[in-house]
């Protein structure tokens, strides 16, 4: 068992997957990443990003047990599921977590997807052993000395920002989000002092006022909450599809200008975090 909590970002990219030169860098994958905390695998959301990681946990040649929660089931946060080898393995443990929605349960929701004509592979061709638990805002999920706490985000049709603590340590994952409504100050309490606080910052300000509603913040944002809340370590997520790797480059230097330990997130990107 690991003394540390490690956190690895698997995909980066926010609203469609960007693959081709531009995006070589910072990554082209759809919201994914994999946290270890002790003997847990922790996975939050099922973007593209999810089919290498799926991979990765292939390679002792069975998974092991995974935790997989999802912020909400916009497009491209669960349309990896399907690609997730894992899925395929009899019997492999899956414990999946997130809202109900519409009166449908995070496993109907992913498994409306894989069903003609959106997909070939029927559900009835999964054969790990999968179980689902329901989860609300301000709602923890404890799993060993593992504590994954929740948060309602500003986006439509809601999502949840998640806190793992362990060993001391913390980090949030909190995609996707706009930010100026009253849930900021709940935000900013739900993330204060966290080591590693991974956001949601789309736009910039000059972006911003055309897309007002869309459910996602600025970077000038991210960089200011994380300020007010005490945030070690501020990781921009969610990137634009359209945005270059340049462009990505130099939002984080004019970041890391205001707040120095602030990065742009980049796939294969990780974190270690020893017990505290």
């Amino acid at each position: 068992m690991s003394d540390c909590l490690e956190v690895r970002l698997w995909g980066t990219r926010g609203s469609l997957p960007a693959p081709g030169p531009h995006t070589q860098i910072f990554g082209g994958n759809t919201s994914c990443i994999e946290v270890r905390a002790g003997d847990q695998v922790l996975i939050f959301d099922a973007g593209t990003g999810i089919r290498e990681l799926g991979t990765s946990l292939m390679q002792g040649g069975s998974p092991p047990p995974v935790h997989l929660f999802f912020s909400h089931y916009h497009w491209d946060h669960i349309m990896g599921f399907p690609f997730f080898a894992p899925i395929y393995v009899s019997g492999a443990p899956l414990h999946l977590y997130g809202e109900t929605k519409n009166g449908q349960s995070v496993l109907e929701i992913l498994s409306g997807q894989m069903h003609p004509p959106y997909f070939p592979i029927k559900w009835n061709m999964v054969t790990a052993d999968i179980d689902w638990t329901p989860v609300e805002p301000d709602e923890d999920v404890v799993l060993g000395d593992v504590t994954v706490k929740t948060c309602r985000l500003n986006h439509p049709q809601h999502a949840l920002s998640y806190r793992v603590e362990y060993a001391g340590r913390s980090v949030v994952y909190a995609t996707d989000i706009e930010h100026g409504s009253d849930l900021d100050t709940v935000f900013i309490d739900f993330i204060r002092g966290a080591d590693v606080l991974i956001m949601d910052c789309s736009f910039t300000e000059a972006e911003y006022p055309a897309r007002l509603g869309w459910g996602h913040a600025t970077w000038e944002a991210g960089v200011e909450f994380a300020a007010r809340a005490d945030v070690e370590t501020f990781v921009i997520f969610h990137h634009l599809p359209e945005r270059t790797d340049p462009e990505v480059a130099a939002i984080e230097q004019q970041a890391q200008a205001i707040r120095p330990n602030t990065f742009a997130a980049r796939e294969g990107m990780t974190f270690s975090l020893p017990r505290r």
